[in-house]
């Protein structure tokens, strides 16, 4: 750390490592601990900006009054695996033909290997009025910890009124998120008798509940049993805190775009999410804005001493933090294979999982591969909410997280395809 911060007061403008991770998030963490810990002596420095990290799988179980936000913080040095150099800087641009990446400070960072874990953008400013509306006058959001906090805030003081909640267009993170905490909502009005109050509307801008079919029954079991109304193909454009009014673009059955108003007395929004704008204007990048990677051994598909895994990467699969857990061993076997000169004989399937909560208690756990191609961790049947599932949400995935991915566990149980 202070050797960084001498480099940079001493006008250092070019430093040079073995290994390169852009992004100190669940990816680049993860990839660091697991590389030291297959070989202790590589030369890897994380380049990461912040100065603290989110578990931001617990976000909806702070919105929710479960988790405090302080549990889902942790200060970045403190997860920096021993002997991997920190640069606290942002990347600026990536010039991958001389394989390099340029910083926020002006400075030059050269590597051999780069792995491109750099994360997603939430565009808050894509809906109009949502930035200064967002925090106050009833409009939350578990996208951010600070919002999320506001989000309990709201629920637990919601005492009659229209509720809404949006989802845009794929992709984002964990795409069962906006509709989590709507269940939770719900849950939390029945259990203190204030649900017949309340009316509460999915607006998404899509037009199933569930990219995977499979899952998509016991979803609107429970959107059935809350008394839910749903709203597809309506995506939010606008929001004004002071009238409490969302504009939606609505896609009617022919195909025509109108715009529908609607009032609300909370609204839990859900911002578009695209590639980041350095990844965006970068030669890393597809047409869509995403790091071009072969979907199965994650190596970049133009550069090949360039990997990426994570939000920021081009495979199909869902941005969570699962995914990561199965990507990441994937992209170590694979780099140090290249670094040997040898075939990449390791391949991701698409796998993610995202904890569908219900309610209170109830999760069903949905694990999917490429394709929709459900593959279970367990021998029962996906479908069902489950206490236990709840129980791996709460307990079990955040000691995950913190003390076995980002120490470099490998281990995991393995998923494959079940039938029922």
């Amino acid at each position: 750390m202070d050797a960084i911060v001498q480099e940079a007061a001493a006008g250092i403008a070019e430093v040079k490592h073995a290994i390169v991770i852009v992004g100190g998030g669940a990816a680049g963490i993860t990839v660091a601990a697991e590389l030291k810990r297959h070989d202790p002596g590589l030369d890897i420095a994380i380049v990461e900006p912040s100065e603290l990290h989110w578990y931001q799988p617990g976000w909806t179980l702070v919105g929710a009054g479960v988790f405090s936000r302080k549990q889902t913080e942790r200060r970045e040095e403190k997860l920096i695996p021993k002997g991997v150099t920190w640069i606290r800087a942002a990347v600026a641009s990536f010039d991958p033909d001389e394989n390099a990446v340029r910083l926020s400070d002006g400075r030059q960072v050269r590597y051999d290997f780069l792995i491109a874990c750099p994360g997603l953008k939430i565009d808050w400013d894509a809906i109009e009025g949502l930035t200064d509306a967002l925090g106050r006058n009833g409009v939350c959001s578990n996208y951010r910890p600070d919002t999320a906090e506001y989000t309990w805030q709201l629920i637990k003081s919601f005492r009659g009124g229209t509720a809404l909640f949006t989802q845009p267009a794929m992709p984002i993170k964990c795409a069962g998120a906006p509709q989590k905490i709507m269940y939770l909502m719900a849950d939390h009005l029945r259990r203190n008798r204030e649900l017949s109050a309340a009316s509460l509307e999915f607006n998404l801008a899509g037009e199933a509940l569930f990219g995977v079919p499979f899952f998509v029954p016991p979803l609107q079991k429970a959107v059935d049993g809350y008394g839910i109304k749903v709203a597809y193909k309506h995506n939010l454009k606008a929001i004004d805190g002071s009238t409490k009014t969302a504009l939606f673009s609505v896609t009617g059955a022919d195909g025509k775009v109108s715009e529908v108003e609607k009032r609300f007395d909370m609204i839990h929004v859900v911002p578009p999410q695209t590639g980041l704008d350095v990844v965006r204007a970068s030669p890393l990048a597809n047409a869509a804005g995403w790091i071009e990677v072969d979907p199965a051994n994650l190596r970049h598909v133009r550069y090949p001493n360039i990997f990426a895994l994570g939000d920021a990467a081009s495979t199909t699969n869902a941005k969570t933090a699962a995914a990561v857990r199965i990507q990441a061993p994937i992209v170590v076997a694979n780099l140090l294979a290249a670094m040997k000169g040898e075939p990449l004989t390791r391949a991701y399937d698409g796998y993610g999982s995202c904890p569908l909560t219900v309610a209170y208690g109830k999760i069903v756990l949905a694990e999917f591969a490429y394709g929709g191609k459900v593959t279970p961790s367990f021998p029962l049947d996906p479908r069902v909410p489950r206490r236990s599932m709840w129980l791996l949400k709460t307990k079990l995935l955040p000691w995950l997280y913190w003390s076995h991915m980002f120490k470099g566990g490998e281990f995991d149980i393995p998923h494959r395809a079940r039938g029922w």
